[in-house]
């Protein structure tokens, strides 16, 4: 593990290679899971704010969902999440005709209507963070069955998680954040480089 600051990272957000390869996993983690995305308090209240304009991207089922569920829950591990459908589906998702699902957040704010791309959870997703009382335990999420694709394009390009997830890294804790993360592979590929 390496610190910085509040914030511990597991090796493998170094080690590993990650690129989404969405032609080849359409999107899968958008609809398959059995919880939705987690949501931070924040997101929460904005979510309620700004849903008038995600509701139109919306189909019917998702509408009658968030009216019946509501536009975030609580699920069984007490965490604030976004609504599923089924036991899966995001209520969030649009699917395209080839099949690839989507985020109808993100559709929104690409088009202009809202300023929230989408929950950090997601956009910084495989990262996922558990919060503790003193510190943030960032680690990568595995989950083969829907991203042995960008597992395989990664280490075809040879791009770790955490420089794939630059974008969203920045977004959720900053660029000095980022920079002492190169800094830390830096030292990590050296000591690796040492032992051999």
């Amino acid at each position: 593990m390496i610190q910085i600051g509040d914030k511990v990272i597991g090796f493998e957000m170094f080690a590993r290679k990650f690129v989404c390869d969405i032609a080849r996993c359409k999107g899968i983690c958008c609809y398959e899971g059995d919880s939705g995305a987690p949501l931070e308090d924040d997101e929460v209240k904005l979510l309620d704010e700004i849903y008038p304009q995600i509701e139109p991207y919306l189909t019917e089922q998702e509408r009658a969902e968030v009216a019946k569920q509501g536009k975030w829950v609580v699920d069984d591990d007490g965490d604030k999440v976004t609504p599923i459908i089924g036991g899966c589906e995001c209520v969030y998702t649009m699917c395209e005709p080839d099949g690839t699902w989507k985020c109808a957040i993100e559709q929104a704010y690409n088009d202009g209507k809202i300023n929230f791309r989408k929950p950090i959870s997601c956009h910084l997703y495989p990262i996922r963070v558990t919060h503790y009382r003193t510190f943030d335990a960032i680690n990568f999420h595995e989950w083969d069955a829907c991203c042995k694709p960008a597992l395989e394009l990664g280490e075809k390009l040879g791009v770790p998680v955490y420089k794939f997830l630059k974008e969203p890294i920045i977004r959720a804790w900053g660029e000095e954040f980022y920079n002492e993360m190169e800094i830390a592979a830096a030292e990590i590929e050296k000591a690796q480089k040492r032992k051999k």
